[in-house]
């Protein structure tokens, strides 16, 4: 059950976050999300090490492919897994799954072993950084919400760093299986904290158990696949029947998870604007979607455009994360009185930022560059525990845990999309053929203009939101 609180109207400190009563919680949630982060950035300082001694290289996408759509499939059903069986059970099992994915992809053979491991780590990891959101809004009163989505965020920005440098040690002193054979123990002490926290995260009572919705989560892993393998091989025909598949698929999902009664992965009306849950969520989506061009060809353009080291365009845009992790930990001690406030700047402060990138990232310097992506990360940290505390709070106390659950997914949905989207528009702007700088600097600075409507239309869904005052 629920930490309650006695003052609504105090405010939090640090020190009542880290008591006895709070503390065993929080490292909990934070973990939890270590995982998640950690394991998805070591992967990437691994990589080539894993391919010079397994091959694979036509794979190579699937890699982080498999990850990313797990994880967004598994997420969307950790509401309903704590309606049914609490926050324990499934954070206990889910770091399991972790773990075995981890220790399969150390003891693989060949790359589509990996891939198999990598999928168990992306539902383990899915599930894990969804229900710590939960958790989150569960357990912690409403005065210290800020500061323990402000740890967390932290907690994500240092893994920006720690991440790729615990890679890179790993392939330099040992190997990358021991890479993941390191985060397979984590993830199984994980399970064992987890399990014993029974003072703190309790079952839920008198929970009547829906069953999963199995069907639900087919049409939705079948439309995010498609769409993201539009973008694999671009011809106009395919592309677009791909695409259009995709669509037709979400579109399936959307309709039939309306139905779905109590086995409901979303909340009621997920992307209608006039709502303040839909309005939230088709933000969240664009922004996030908007930001595909540096996830997808952020450090190869640093490479071929300003000859940096791959590790060093790596911390380029682990800048972002940076700037998430201060603006949150800054941002923490805000009333809920200015959450529409700091969701408009953040927001707008996002958009920017990747306005900026279409500007210079062709011609740099690469200081303005790593500036930017901190602006954009700024702008996320800034904003993002107050879409969470506002959208909930606006909605349906009977949807509140889907509306946590949702935000979460949906933002890996938007990376996925974002990811598929911009992979479609490099293969048609012939990216893997491009090595004239000139030319290459013309294409990149195409691929970031492309993402703009889409950030724009998110800037559009954050003003209905931030209008909104109840549904």
């Amino acid at each position: 059950m629920p930490l309650q609180e006695t003052e609504a109207d105090q405010s939090g400190s640090w020190s009542e976050l880290l008591s006895p009563m709070y503390a065993p919680a929080l490292a909990l949630v934070c973990l939890a999300v270590w995982l998640h982060a950690g394991d998805s950035l070591i992967v990437t300082t691994m990589t080539p090490s894993m391919v010079a001694e397994l091959g694979g290289e036509n794979l190579l996408a699937w890699l982080f492919l498999l990850y990313i759509l797990a994880s967004v499939v598994v997420g969307g059903a950790s509401a309903l897994l704590t309606m049914t069986f609490g926050l324990r059970l499934p954070m206990a099992l889910a770091a399991l799954m972790f773990g075995l994915g981890c220790l399969i992809s150390a003891l693989a053979g060949n790359m589509p072993v990996v891939l198999m491991g990598r999928v168990l780590q992306g539902m383990g990891g899915g599930i894990l950084v969804s229900i710590a959101s939960i958790a989150v809004r569960e357990i912690f009163p409403s005065h210290l919400f800020p500061k323990a989505m402000a740890a967390i965020s932290t907690l994500w920005g240092s893994s920006a760093f720690l991440g790729p440098l615990l890679g890179g040690l790993f392939v330099e002193y040992a190997n990358w299986r021991w890479g993941f054979a390191a985060f397979a123990a984590q993830a199984f002490a994980l399970a064992l904290f987890i399990w014993f926290q029974k003072n703190h995260i309790t079952p839920q009572e008198n929970a009547k158990a829906p069953r999963l919705p199995w069907m639900g989560l087919a049409l939705l892993t079948g439309a995010v696949l498609a769409v993201a393998y539009a973008g694999v091989e671009v011809s106009l025909a395919r592309s677009t029947f791909f695409i259009a598949l995709g669509a037709l698929g979400l579109a399936v999902f959307l309709r039939h998870d309306a139905r779905a009664g109590t086995e409901r992965m979303l909340p009621k009306s997920p992307f209608n604007i006039k709502t303040s849950t839909g309005s939230a969520l088709l933000m969240v989506l664009c922004l996030c979607a908007a930001t595909g061009t540096n996830n997808v060809f952020g450090t190869i353009l640093l490479t071929r455009l300003h000859g940096l080291p791959a590790i060093a365009a790596g911390y380029v845009l682990a800048a972002g994360a940076v700037g998430w992790s201060l603006a949150a930990f800054s941002m923490n001690g805000a009333r809920e009185s200015a959450d529409a406030k700091l969701i408009g700047i953040g927001t707008t402060i996002v958009v920017s930022g990747l306005v900026g990138f279409a500007l210079i990232f062709a011609s740099g310097p690469v200081w303005a560059i790593a500036a930017l992506c901190f602006a954009v990360g700024w702008g996320f940290g800034m904003c993002w525990g107050f879409i969470v505390r506002r959208s909930t709070n606006l909605a349906d106390p009977k949807e509140a845990q889907r509306v946590t659950a949702a935000i979460t997914t949906v933002q890996r949905i938007g990376y996925a999309l974002g990811a598929a989207y911009i992979g479609i528009v490099g293969n048609a702007l012939n990216f893997e053929n491009t090595r004239d700088p000139q030319q290459l600097g013309h294409l990149a600075s195409w691929l970031f203009v492309s993402c703009l409507p889409i950030a724009l239309y998110g800037l559009f869904a954050m003003l209905r939101f931030i209008s909104i005052e109840r549904d």
